[in-house]
């Protein structure tokens, strides 16, 4: 029997990681390039404390990397496919349904 936990694992925690609008900003902005943490506080408009906690999150999802750059770290993609990933998910949802929304996470359902 064919076992898919490792697939359905892998799977879930994208979509843990996309399930937030501010984790989705950070790496859709890292998609484009790498980015130090006060850079990207500035772009996606979030305090610092609060996009450190997100970035704690995708790396621990295995999404994000830090790279040493002399005193700073950077973080960047861990693997280019993942913005590729990205896109494809982008442009396959909204040639689907682009007149769609989902519900807020307030509401009992979701697509």
């Amino acid at each position: 029997m064919l076992t898919l936990a490792p697939d359905i694992d892998v799977l879930v925690r994208f979509g843990r990681a996309l399930a937030d609008p501010i984790r989705c900003r950070i790496l859709l902005a890292l998609r484009e390039a790498p980015a130090y943490p006060a850079d990207l506080a500035d772009t996606i408009g979030v305090s610092r404390t609060r996009l450190s906690n997100h970035l704690a999150c995708l790396r621990d999802c295995g999404l994000v990397v830090t790279v040493p750059d002399g005193r700073r770290t950077r973080y960047e993609l861990t693997d280019e496919r993942l913005g590729h990933a990205l896109d494809d998910l982008r442009t396959a949802v909204v040639a689907v349904e682009a007149d769609r929304t989902c519900p807020d996470a307030e509401d009992k359902g979701c697509c």
